[in-house]
């Protein structure tokens, strides 16, 4: 596995930089290990997944994380085997997508203890990797050079060929600040 994993960071990242990039990627795995509870098989055509926004399932004076967990457990149970839970992080525009913090859940589904107590489902989430809001203290220190940032963003001078995007896009696939 780290074989392929050092494949792809040389591919994404440059030989300089793959090797440290593994040792840190390692890491955080080991760091965060104890706390996953993986299963023994993997996914089949035997299994089904609910794939929802984690607001799509409310009730009055509950956080809907906690009211999907309740209706899962009670009504999906040996149905559905995962739930599929798209961004959950706070967000300022795209449906979730335009991310302000990756390590927190708006406050207003629930958190992270109630993703947690799902445990009679595999959970899948949206890492979003490729979407940031651009009130994230991550871009915000972008802004202000901190080096530590200067590689999460890739700036563009100039008047690009975008012809080759064909995805659809209500708004512009460049903001300019």
């Amino acid at each position: 596995m780290s074989n392929i994993l050092l494949r792809h960071l040389t591919f994404l990242y440059g030989e300089d930089n793959a090797s440290s990039l593994l040792n840190r990627v390692q890491t955080i795995l080991a760091d965060h290990r104890p706390r996953l509870a993986p299963r023994d098989s993997g996914l089949s055509q035997r299994d089904s997944l609910l794939i929802l926004y984690g607001d799509q399932v409310q009730e009055p004076n509950a956080k809907p994380l906690q009211t999907l967990k309740r209706f899962c457990d009670k009504y999906l149970t040996d149905i559905v085997s995962g739930i599929h839970i798209l961004p959950f992080y706070p967000w300022t525009s795209d449906d979730g997508f335009s991310v302000v913090d990756y390590r927190q859940i708006d406050s207003a589904l629930g958190s992270w203890d109630d993703v947690s107590a799902m445990k009679n489902f595999r959970l899948m989430f949206d890492a979003v990797i490729n979407h940031i809001s651009s009130k994230s203290e991550w871009f915000q220190k972008f802004l202000q050079d901190d080096p530590r940032y200067k590689e999460y963003f890739i700036t563009v001078e100039g008047e690009p060929d975008l012809s080759q995007v064909v995805r659809p896009r209500a708004l512009p696939l460049l903001t300019p600040f």
